[in-house]
């Protein structure tokens, strides 16, 4: 009975996380990489979290690109999702899966985690060219089969490099993989399509056009503005591990502040007080 309930659970989760992929609102998803910051979202009112590799992977003191044994980020993806109440979508990067069979064993371990959505990227290694088109879309449809067998309508964000490869010489080059790229994932069974890289409104406009399936963006210091993104119908927006930068960036100048012997303003001014941090924090494991 425990086991059904928590199926359901999970099932409405996955839909609830899909239909924020349709409409007019921009799902807005500032990348997290622990459990606080999952908490902070959700009681803002965000209706989903998103994790990001990188930001994990930094936050463990590693590289992105897998460099984190797959029984770690699944530790992180789990106690994530068991923070909040709210559907979380982890970015698993290639699947940790150099074959079919270890790529659905992450994805039945993803999906006792907790997570409802993933992003699966289509790159071997930075900047080399990119799986081919059929040998992705079989690992898509492996996917989606592992999740359809434990009932879970699991939302799929397909990542596609084409835009951060050496392998493609021009920008129309890129498009049009992009665009081909996006239909065939579809078809294996991706709910979204997240082109990495391009954040200008020509390029976002074009695709926009091309692909009828939802779109996630990542949030560069030079892409569009949110307000912008929202108009062009872009669905979905990412941050990446810009955020845990920014946060790593405070911590540095507090850091060279207090070497300096300087003021603890630079913590004070901004710092949350105990009864403000223990909103987002419980008194026992679970």
């Amino acid at each position: 009975m425990a086991h059904k309930m928590q199926t359901k659970q999970q099932q409405n989760k996955a839909q609830a996380l899909l239909s924020l992929h349709s409409g007019d609102e921009l799902l807005i998803l500032p990348n997290i990489w622990n459990p606080i910051g999952a908490r902070i979202l959700a009681a803002k009112g965000y209706p989903a979290v998103a994790t990001a590799s990188a930001a994990i992977s930094t936050a463990l003191g590693y590289l992105d690109g897998e460099k984190i044994e797959r029984a770690t980020m699944i530790e992180m993806i789990a106690r994530i999702a068991h923070s909040v109440e709210v559907p979380v979508t982890a970015d698993i990067e290639a699947g940790y899966g150099a074959d079919i069979a270890e790529l659905q064993e992450t994805i039945r371990q993803v999906l006792d985690a907790g997570a409802v959505g993933i992003n699966l990227e289509d790159s071997l290694v930075e900047g080399e060219p990119l799986r081919p088109v059929a040998e992705q879309c079989e690992r898509i449809a492996a996917v989606r089969q592992v999740a359809s067998k434990q009932g879970i309508p699991l939302v799929i964000n397909a990542r596609v490099d084409t835009f951060v490869t050496s392998a493609l010489a021009n920008k129309e080059e890129r498009i049009a993989d992009t665009v081909a790229r996006a239909e065939a994932y579809a078809a294996a069974g991706a709910d979204c399509i997240y082109p990495m890289g391009p954040g200008d409104r020509a390029t976002l406009q074009t695709l926009r056009a091309a692909i009828s399936t939802p779109l996630n963006v990542l949030v560069t210091p030079a892409a569009e503005p949110l307000q912008a993104l929202q108009e062009i119908g872009i669905n979905r927006v990412s941050f990446g591990p810009f955020i845990l930068r920014s946060c790593l960036s405070k911590f540095a100048a507090i850091a060279d502040e207090l070497q300096g012997l300087g003021s603890y303003d630079c913590f004070t001014k901004s710092m949350f007080s105990r009864e403000e941090a223990a909103n987002f924090l419980r008194e026992e494991p679970e």
